[in-house]
């Protein structure tokens, strides 16, 4: 992963060299859960890359998920992308707490493909919004692979607050697996609200829920998140977040950096 970061790192020294060429800013769907609304633009292709921990302990057992996080965004124009996401590469490391024995596990996450439409810029008390629909492959590698496709369709909605405040809202449903095959539908929510520092710095605070569903299918997922984000220039953006689970369906503590890079 090391190799990775410096590659990209060279690879945006033109556009730390050229920042002030540019007209545009880079716009990311992280570190928060709450996508954005807007898309990077006709032309235009965006990585959004990261590392990112899970911990979590219970019943005498000790996980840590090892993960990378990527999104890769390439505009059709100027209210459409096309999208790829995958959580990377993963290891996995359990603890047995009363015999001491470690077992660990490595593989790939499953890809997702997506579009994201712009579909309404923010005009009086209407909020910026984007509709983002999702096919989930089950591509991944041993117990990383989902036991069958899915997909989800969320909103983004976003409103501009006074004092650099902001406030985003993110519903949406998506079609899953479990364990025994069986298909399920389960809800989508977040809400984040963020605050611009200056023109290169911002902060947020957010609820989310990323699954919403019965027991026999996992359960709810919830956490409380928070972190920031800071612009190198504006192309190119790095971040971190930190997220405490809310209820025992959910890693206890989950933490990423990131870098994003617009081309």
């Amino acid at each position: 992963m090391p190799r990775v970061w410096s590659t990209l790192l060279l690879l945006s020294l033109p556009l730390l060299a050229h920042a002030g060429d540019e007209k545009d800013q880079i716009a990311t769907d992280r570190p928060d859960f709450v996508e954005s609304s807007n898309v990077v633009g006709e032309g235009r292709f965006q990585i959004e890359t990261s590392v990112a921990l899970e911990r979590n302990k219970a019943n005498g057992v000790r996980e840590r998920t090892y993960s990378t996080p990527t999104l890769l965004r390439f505009g059709l124009s100027d209210t459409l992308e096309a999208r790829i996401e995958t959580d990377g590469r993963m290891r996995l490391v359990t603890d047995d707490l009363a015999s001491g024995a470690r077992t660990s596990e490595s593989g790939y996450a499953d890809v997702s493909l997506g579009v994201k439409w712009h579909m309404a810029d923010e005009q009086g008390l209407r909020p910026s919004m984007g509709v983002l629909a999702h096919l989930d492959l089950d591509t991944g590698s041993g117990s990383f692979r989902a036991p069958g496709k899915g997909g989800s369709l969320r909103l983004a909605a976003e409103w501009e607050l006074p004092n650099d405040f902001g406030l985003g809202i993110m519903p949406g449903v998506a079609w899953q697996r479990n364990d025994n095959g069986e298909r399920y539908t389960s809800g989508i929510f977040g809400i984040v609200l963020g605050k611009d520092l200056n023109e290169r710095s911002r902060i947020f605070v957010e609820y989310s829920a990323p699954q919403i569903a019965r027991g026999r299918n996992g359960g709810s997922l919830s956490t409380f998140d928070f972190g920031g984000s800071y612009l190198l220039t504006d192309l190119v953006q790095v971040d971190t977040a930190v997220s405490r689970g809310l209820n025992k369906n959910t890693p206890d503590w989950s933490w990423t950096v990131g870098l994003s890079i617009k081309f």
